[in-house]
Protein backbone atom coordinates (compact mmCIF):
# COMPACT_ATOMS: atom_id res chain seq x y z
CA UNK A 1 0.00 0.00 0.00
CA UNK A 2 1.88 2.85 -1.44
CA UNK A 3 0.52 6.44 -1.50
CA UNK A 4 2.27 8.13 -4.76
CA UNK A 5 3.07 12.26 -4.56
CA UNK A 6 0.11 12.06 -7.48
CA UNK A 7 -2.41 10.02 -4.70
CA UNK A 8 -0.86 12.26 -2.17
CA UNK A 9 -1.64 15.41 -4.00
CA UNK A 10 -4.91 13.76 -4.92
CA UNK A 11 -5.73 13.18 -1.69
CA UNK A 12 -5.05 16.59 0.04
CA UNK A 13 -7.06 18.02 -2.80
CA UNK A 14 -10.26 16.12 -1.87
CA UNK A 15 -9.76 16.82 2.08
CA UNK A 16 -9.38 20.74 0.89
CA UNK A 17 -12.84 20.02 -0.89
CA UNK A 18 -14.34 18.35 2.03
CA UNK A 19 -13.75 20.60 4.95
CA UNK A 20 -14.19 23.75 2.46
CA UNK A 21 -18.00 22.40 2.12
CA UNK A 22 -19.00 22.43 5.95
CA UNK A 23 -17.87 22.61 9.38
CA UNK A 24 -19.75 19.40 10.39
CA UNK A 25 -18.05 16.66 11.72
CA UNK A 26 -20.56 13.70 10.34
CA UNK A 27 -19.91 15.20 6.89
CA UNK A 28 -16.26 15.43 7.51
CA UNK A 29 -15.92 11.79 8.52
CA UNK A 30 -18.03 10.28 6.17
CA UNK A 31 -15.60 11.87 3.29
CA UNK A 32 -12.90 11.43 5.28
CA UNK A 33 -13.78 7.14 5.19
CA UNK A 34 -14.60 7.12 1.66
CA UNK A 35 -10.85 8.76 0.72
CA UNK A 36 -9.33 6.51 2.85
CA UNK A 37 -10.26 3.42 1.61
CA UNK A 38 -9.91 4.71 -1.81
CA UNK A 39 -6.25 5.53 -0.61
CA UNK A 40 -5.49 2.21 1.25
CA UNK A 41 -7.41 -0.34 -0.91
CA UNK A 42 -9.41 -1.71 2.25
CA UNK A 43 -12.78 -2.73 1.88
CA UNK A 44 -14.17 -0.43 5.05
CA UNK A 45 -13.43 2.66 7.34
CA UNK A 46 -14.50 3.51 10.44
CA UNK A 47 -14.01 7.19 11.81
CA UNK A 48 -14.42 7.32 15.74
CA UNK A 49 -13.98 10.82 16.96
CA UNK A 50 -13.51 12.28 20.79
CA UNK A 51 -16.94 13.13 22.14
CA UNK A 52 -17.56 16.32 23.89
CA UNK A 53 -16.87 14.88 27.12
CA UNK A 54 -13.49 13.73 25.94
CA UNK A 55 -14.32 9.99 27.49
CA UNK A 56 -15.63 8.13 24.88
CA UNK A 57 -15.19 7.83 21.13
CA UNK A 58 -18.21 8.27 18.97
CA UNK A 59 -18.68 6.67 15.31
CA UNK A 60 -18.72 9.92 13.36
CA UNK A 61 -17.75 8.08 9.56
CA UNK A 62 -18.14 5.04 7.58
CA UNK A 63 -18.19 3.75 4.44
CA UNK A 64 -21.65 2.48 2.89
CA UNK A 65 -23.66 0.70 4.62
CA UNK A 66 -22.28 1.48 8.38
CA UNK A 67 -22.78 5.32 7.65
CA UNK A 68 -26.54 4.05 8.86
CA UNK A 69 -24.60 3.22 12.40
CA UNK A 70 -23.15 6.84 12.36
CA UNK A 71 -23.97 8.34 16.14
CA UNK A 72 -25.23 5.22 16.96
CA UNK A 73 -21.80 3.73 18.12
CA UNK A 74 -20.38 4.87 21.26
CA UNK A 75 -17.08 3.71 22.95
CA UNK A 76 -15.20 4.51 26.14
CA UNK A 77 -11.78 4.76 25.96
CA UNK A 78 -10.13 1.92 27.23
CA UNK A 79 -12.74 -0.67 25.86
CA UNK A 80 -12.45 -2.41 22.72
CA UNK A 81 -9.94 -1.67 20.01
CA UNK A 82 -10.53 1.65 18.89
CA UNK A 83 -10.50 2.42 23.06
CA UNK A 84 -7.00 0.85 24.00
CA UNK A 85 -5.48 2.52 20.83
CA UNK A 86 -7.45 6.29 21.82
CA UNK A 87 -6.37 5.47 25.75
CA UNK A 88 -2.29 4.22 24.62
CA UNK A 89 -2.05 6.27 21.66
CA UNK A 90 -0.37 3.59 19.70
CA UNK A 91 -1.43 1.66 16.47
CA UNK A 92 -2.90 -1.68 16.30
CA UNK A 93 -2.64 -4.20 13.61
CA UNK A 94 -4.51 -7.70 13.61
CA UNK A 95 -3.86 -9.72 10.01
CA UNK A 96 -6.98 -12.67 11.52
CA UNK A 97 -8.35 -14.09 14.21
CA UNK A 98 -9.41 -11.13 15.56
CA UNK A 99 -12.03 -12.24 18.63
CA UNK A 100 -8.99 -14.11 19.78
CA UNK A 101 -7.60 -10.43 20.93
CA UNK A 102 -8.93 -9.80 24.68
CA UNK A 103 -9.08 -6.32 23.84
CA UNK A 104 -11.50 -6.90 20.44
CA UNK A 105 -15.27 -5.53 21.50
CA UNK A 106 -17.57 -6.76 18.77
CA UNK A 107 -20.93 -4.45 17.28
CA UNK A 108 -23.01 -7.08 15.85
CA UNK A 109 -24.02 -4.02 13.34
CA UNK A 110 -20.81 -3.46 12.29
CA UNK A 111 -20.17 -6.98 11.02
CA UNK A 112 -17.38 -7.84 12.42
CA UNK A 113 -16.98 -11.11 11.24
CA UNK A 114 -17.39 -10.89 7.87
CA UNK A 115 -13.94 -9.00 8.21
CA UNK A 116 -10.50 -10.71 8.47
CA UNK A 117 -8.25 -8.29 8.85
CA UNK A 118 -7.49 -4.67 10.45
CA UNK A 119 -5.33 -1.85 11.20
CA UNK A 120 -6.47 0.90 13.99
CA UNK A 121 -4.38 4.08 14.58
CA UNK A 122 -5.21 7.15 16.50
CA UNK A 123 -5.47 10.66 15.22
CA UNK A 124 -3.51 13.35 16.88
CA UNK A 125 -3.10 16.82 16.40
CA UNK A 126 0.18 18.37 16.86
CA UNK A 127 1.49 18.57 19.94
CA UNK A 128 -0.38 15.23 20.51
CA UNK A 129 -3.64 16.17 21.41
CA UNK A 130 -5.98 12.67 20.11
CA UNK A 131 -9.18 13.53 18.08
CA UNK A 132 -10.14 10.65 17.43
CA UNK A 133 -9.23 6.60 15.94
CA UNK A 134 -9.74 5.58 12.64
CA UNK A 135 -10.17 1.66 11.68
CA UNK A 136 -9.77 0.32 7.94
CA UNK A 137 -10.87 -3.55 7.18
CA UNK A 138 -10.00 -6.22 4.43
CA UNK A 139 -12.64 -8.98 4.02
CA UNK A 140 -9.59 -10.97 2.96
CA UNK A 141 -6.73 -11.74 5.23
CA UNK A 142 -3.80 -9.04 4.63
CA UNK A 143 -0.25 -8.79 5.93
CA UNK A 144 -0.06 -5.08 6.94
CA UNK A 145 3.42 -3.80 7.31
CA UNK A 146 5.21 -0.74 9.16
CA UNK A 147 4.68 1.00 6.11
CA UNK A 148 1.03 0.50 5.45
CA UNK A 149 0.44 1.53 9.68
CA UNK A 150 2.59 4.53 9.15
CA UNK A 151 0.70 5.77 5.93
CA UNK A 152 -2.48 5.61 7.80
CA UNK A 153 -1.16 7.46 10.79
CA UNK A 154 0.09 10.11 7.99
CA UNK A 155 -3.57 10.47 6.59
CA UNK A 156 -4.76 10.20 10.24
CA UNK A 157 -3.12 13.45 11.14
CA UNK A 158 -4.17 14.97 7.81
CA UNK A 159 -7.54 14.28 8.58
CA UNK A 160 -7.32 15.11 12.43
CA UNK A 161 -6.67 18.58 12.10
CA UNK A 162 -9.65 19.37 10.07
CA UNK A 163 -11.73 17.34 12.66
CA UNK A 164 -10.20 19.07 15.36
CA UNK A 165 -11.32 22.46 14.00
CA UNK A 166 -15.17 20.76 13.53
CA UNK A 167 -15.58 19.87 16.99
CA UNK A 168 -14.23 23.27 18.22
CA UNK A 169 -17.04 24.70 15.31
CA UNK A 170 -19.69 22.14 16.71
CA UNK A 171 -18.42 23.12 20.71
CA UNK A 172 -18.91 26.87 20.18
CA UNK A 173 -22.53 26.20 18.51
CA UNK A 174 -23.54 24.23 21.40
CA UNK A 175 -22.39 26.69 23.50
CA UNK A 176 -24.18 29.58 21.99
CA UNK A 177 -27.23 27.89 21.69
CA UNK A 178 -27.02 26.99 25.04
CA UNK A 179 -25.86 30.86 26.10
CA UNK A 180 -29.47 31.84 23.66
CA UNK A 181 -31.27 29.09 25.78
CA UNK A 182 -29.84 30.39 29.22
CA UNK A 183 -31.01 34.47 28.05
CA UNK A 184 -34.70 33.52 26.69
CA UNK A 185 -34.77 31.37 30.16
CA UNK A 186 -33.82 34.69 32.43
CA UNK A 187 -35.53 37.10 30.29
CA UNK A 188 -38.81 34.70 30.81
CA UNK A 189 -38.16 34.24 34.81
CA UNK A 190 -38.10 38.48 34.67
CA UNK A 191 -41.53 38.32 32.64
CA UNK A 192 -43.07 36.01 35.09
CA UNK A 193 -41.64 37.76 37.86
CA UNK A 194 -42.94 41.11 36.57
CA UNK A 195 -46.40 39.55 35.79
CA UNK A 196 -46.11 38.26 39.67
CA UNK A 197 -45.68 41.53 40.87
CA UNK A 198 -47.91 43.38 38.73
CA UNK A 199 -50.79 40.88 40.17
CA UNK A 200 -49.30 41.40 43.67
CA UNK A 201 -49.81 45.18 43.75
CA UNK A 202 -52.94 44.95 41.35
CA UNK A 203 -54.97 41.90 43.73
CA UNK A 204 -53.23 43.49 47.40
CA UNK A 205 -52.26 47.10 47.52
CA UNK A 206 -54.36 48.40 44.51
CA UNK A 207 -57.33 47.00 46.17
CA UNK A 208 -56.82 48.31 49.29
CA UNK A 209 -55.96 51.51 48.50
CA UNK A 210 -59.66 51.84 46.41
CA UNK A 211 -60.81 50.58 49.88
CA UNK A 212 -59.36 52.83 52.06
CA UNK A 213 -60.64 56.06 49.91
CA UNK A 214 -63.80 54.06 50.37
CA UNK A 215 -63.06 54.40 53.89
CA UNK A 216 -62.18 58.06 54.37
CA UNK A 217 -65.33 59.42 52.12
CA UNK A 218 -67.24 57.56 54.82
CA UNK A 219 -64.95 59.25 57.59
CA UNK A 220 -65.86 62.22 55.63
CA UNK A 221 -69.78 61.55 55.22
CA UNK A 222 -69.27 60.98 59.39
CA UNK A 223 -67.87 63.60 60.47
CA UNK A 224 -70.85 65.05 62.75
CA UNK A 225 -70.73 61.13 63.96
CA UNK A 226 -68.07 60.88 66.77
CA UNK A 227 -68.38 57.41 66.97
CA UNK A 228 -69.03 56.26 62.87
CA UNK A 229 -66.35 58.61 62.24
CA UNK A 230 -63.88 56.90 64.82
CA UNK A 231 -64.59 53.63 63.78
CA UNK A 232 -63.80 54.59 59.89
CA UNK A 233 -60.43 56.21 60.60
CA UNK A 234 -59.57 52.96 62.64
CA UNK A 235 -60.42 50.82 59.98
CA UNK A 236 -59.04 53.24 57.44
CA UNK A 237 -55.52 52.86 59.55
CA UNK A 238 -55.50 49.06 59.35
CA UNK A 239 -55.66 49.34 55.58
CA UNK A 240 -52.58 51.44 55.54
CA UNK A 241 -50.70 49.20 57.71
CA UNK A 242 -51.64 46.17 55.35
CA UNK A 243 -50.76 48.14 52.41
CA UNK A 244 -47.32 49.40 53.70
CA UNK A 245 -46.27 45.77 54.61
CA UNK A 246 -47.75 44.89 51.15
CA UNK A 247 -45.76 47.40 49.66
CA UNK A 248 -42.35 46.82 51.73
CA UNK A 249 -42.98 43.08 50.93
CA UNK A 250 -43.42 43.85 46.80
CA UNK A 251 -40.16 46.05 47.70
CA UNK A 252 -38.35 43.68 49.56
CA UNK A 253 -38.50 41.12 46.43
CA UNK A 254 -37.49 43.20 43.85
CA UNK A 255 -34.31 44.36 46.04
CA UNK A 256 -33.89 43.83 49.87
CA UNK A 257 -34.00 47.36 51.76
CA UNK A 258 -31.59 45.79 54.41
CA UNK A 259 -28.63 45.69 51.33
CA UNK A 260 -29.42 49.62 51.00
CA UNK A 261 -29.57 50.08 54.85
CA UNK A 262 -26.81 47.69 56.00
CA UNK A 263 -24.62 46.32 52.87
CA UNK A 264 -23.96 43.19 52.63
CA UNK A 265 -22.43 42.19 55.23
CA UNK A 266 -24.82 43.54 58.03
CA UNK A 267 -27.66 42.10 55.51
CA UNK A 268 -26.35 38.55 55.74
CA UNK A 269 -26.12 39.05 59.51
CA UNK A 270 -29.21 39.82 59.47
CA UNK A 271 -30.24 36.72 57.40
CA UNK A 272 -28.14 34.70 59.80
CA UNK A 273 -29.88 35.93 62.32
CA UNK A 274 -33.70 34.66 61.23
CA UNK A 275 -32.52 31.14 60.62
CA UNK A 276 -34.00 29.16 63.34
CA UNK A 277 -32.45 25.68 64.58
CA UNK A 278 -29.16 26.15 63.41
CA UNK A 279 -26.16 26.77 65.71
CA UNK A 280 -25.09 29.48 62.37
CA UNK A 281 -21.59 30.72 62.75
CA UNK A 282 -20.88 33.98 60.65
CA UNK A 283 -17.36 35.29 59.53
CA UNK A 284 -18.50 38.25 57.04
CA UNK A 285 -16.34 40.87 55.26
CA UNK A 286 -17.23 44.48 56.06
CA UNK A 287 -16.96 45.57 52.10
CA UNK A 288 -19.26 47.31 49.49
CA UNK A 289 -19.41 45.18 45.86
CA UNK A 290 -21.44 46.71 43.15
CA UNK A 291 -25.28 46.14 43.88
CA UNK A 292 -26.25 43.52 41.37
CA UNK A 293 -23.57 41.17 42.66
CA UNK A 294 -24.58 42.40 46.47
CA UNK A 295 -28.27 40.81 45.33
CA UNK A 296 -27.24 37.99 43.76
CA UNK A 297 -25.03 37.17 46.45
CA UNK A 298 -27.59 37.83 49.24
CA UNK A 299 -29.81 36.08 47.23
CA UNK A 300 -27.79 32.90 47.06
CA UNK A 301 -27.30 32.94 50.47
CA UNK A 302 -30.96 32.98 51.27
CA UNK A 303 -32.04 30.04 48.82
CA UNK A 304 -28.50 27.90 50.26
CA UNK A 305 -29.58 28.82 54.18
CA UNK A 306 -33.31 27.56 53.64
CA UNK A 307 -31.55 24.35 52.01
CA UNK A 308 -30.06 23.84 55.21
CA UNK A 309 -33.07 24.34 57.21
CA UNK A 310 -35.12 22.13 55.00
CA UNK A 311 -33.11 19.40 53.58
CA UNK A 312 -30.12 19.30 54.86
CA UNK A 313 -30.57 17.93 58.56
CA UNK A 314 -27.88 20.05 59.90
CA UNK A 315 -27.17 21.54 63.37
CA UNK A 316 -24.14 23.58 62.38
CA UNK A 317 -22.98 25.73 60.06
CA UNK A 318 -20.59 28.54 58.71
CA UNK A 319 -21.56 31.55 56.50
CA UNK A 320 -18.22 32.88 55.22
CA UNK A 321 -18.22 36.35 52.94
CA UNK A 322 -14.94 37.22 51.62
CA UNK A 323 -13.47 39.42 49.15
CA UNK A 324 -9.88 38.27 47.74
CA UNK A 325 -7.55 38.97 44.38
CA UNK A 326 -10.52 41.08 43.43
CA UNK A 327 -13.08 37.89 43.56
CA UNK A 328 -15.83 38.05 45.89
CA UNK A 329 -16.90 34.19 47.67
CA UNK A 330 -19.13 33.43 49.48
CA UNK A 331 -19.21 30.23 51.10
CA UNK A 332 -21.88 27.99 53.15
CA UNK A 333 -20.72 24.82 55.12
CA UNK A 334 -23.17 23.06 56.99
CA UNK A 335 -22.83 19.08 58.65
CA UNK A 336 -25.98 17.72 57.18
CA UNK A 337 -26.62 14.72 56.01
CA UNK A 338 -25.48 15.52 52.18
CA UNK A 339 -25.86 14.04 48.99
CA UNK A 340 -24.25 12.17 46.15
CA UNK A 341 -23.34 15.33 43.68
CA UNK A 342 -22.54 12.14 40.73
CA UNK A 343 -25.93 10.44 40.89
CA UNK A 344 -27.68 14.18 41.54
CA UNK A 345 -26.31 16.33 39.87
CA UNK A 346 -26.72 19.91 39.69
CA UNK A 347 -30.00 21.13 37.47
CA UNK A 348 -31.28 17.15 37.88
CA UNK A 349 -34.89 16.61 38.55
CA UNK A 350 -34.67 15.01 41.73
CA UNK A 351 -32.42 18.24 43.24
CA UNK A 352 -35.04 20.47 41.30
CA UNK A 353 -36.44 20.85 45.13
CA UNK A 354 -32.96 22.21 46.48
CA UNK A 355 -32.74 25.32 44.34
CA UNK A 356 -29.40 24.60 43.45
CA UNK A 357 -29.92 25.60 39.51
CA UNK A 358 -31.32 28.80 40.66
CA UNK A 359 -28.50 29.33 42.70
CA UNK A 360 -25.89 28.37 39.85
CA UNK A 361 -27.91 31.00 37.54
CA UNK A 362 -27.95 34.19 39.87
CA UNK A 363 -24.05 33.38 40.17
CA UNK A 364 -23.76 32.84 35.80
CA UNK A 365 -26.23 36.10 35.39
CA UNK A 366 -23.41 38.49 37.34
CA UNK A 367 -20.16 36.46 35.59
CA UNK A 368 -19.58 34.33 38.63
CA UNK A 369 -19.92 30.22 39.25
CA UNK A 370 -21.42 28.33 41.86
CA UNK A 371 -19.59 25.13 43.00
CA UNK A 372 -20.68 22.27 45.54
CA UNK A 373 -19.35 19.59 47.03
CA UNK A 374 -20.94 17.23 49.31
CA UNK A 375 -20.70 13.35 50.41
CA UNK A 376 -23.72 10.79 51.54
CA UNK A 377 -23.24 11.74 55.99
CA UNK A 378 -20.39 14.54 55.24
CA UNK A 379 -22.61 17.66 54.43
CA UNK A 380 -22.42 19.61 51.84
CA UNK A 381 -20.12 23.04 51.06
CA UNK A 382 -21.77 25.60 48.76
CA UNK A 383 -19.37 28.49 47.66
CA UNK A 384 -20.16 31.21 45.16
CA UNK A 385 -17.14 32.54 43.16
CA UNK A 386 -17.91 35.87 41.37
CA UNK A 387 -15.12 37.65 39.83
CA UNK A 388 -15.68 42.09 40.95
CA UNK A 389 -15.86 44.20 36.97
CA UNK A 390 -12.22 45.95 36.37
CA UNK A 391 -12.74 49.75 38.04
CA UNK A 392 -11.13 52.25 35.08
CA UNK A 393 -8.80 55.02 36.03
Amino acid sequence: MVLTADRELALLRELIQATSSGPGVEHLAAAAARMITAATATDVCFVHVLDDSDRALTLAGATPPFDAEVGKIRLPLGQGISGWVASHREPVVISHDKEADPRYLPFETLRGRDFTSMVSVPMETDPGGLVGVLNVHTVNRREFGERDVELLVVIGRLIAGALHQARLHRQLVARERAHENFVEQVIEAQEIERRRLAGDIHDGISQRLVTLSYRLDAAARAVDDARALAEQLDKARELVDLTLQEARAAISGLRPPVLDDLGLAGGLASLARSIPGIDLEVELAETRVPDHIELALYRIAQECLQNVVKHADASRARLTFTLEDNVARLEIVDDGKGFDTFEHPLGSDEMGGYGLLSMAERAEIVGGRLNIRSRPGAGTAVTASIPLPAVLD
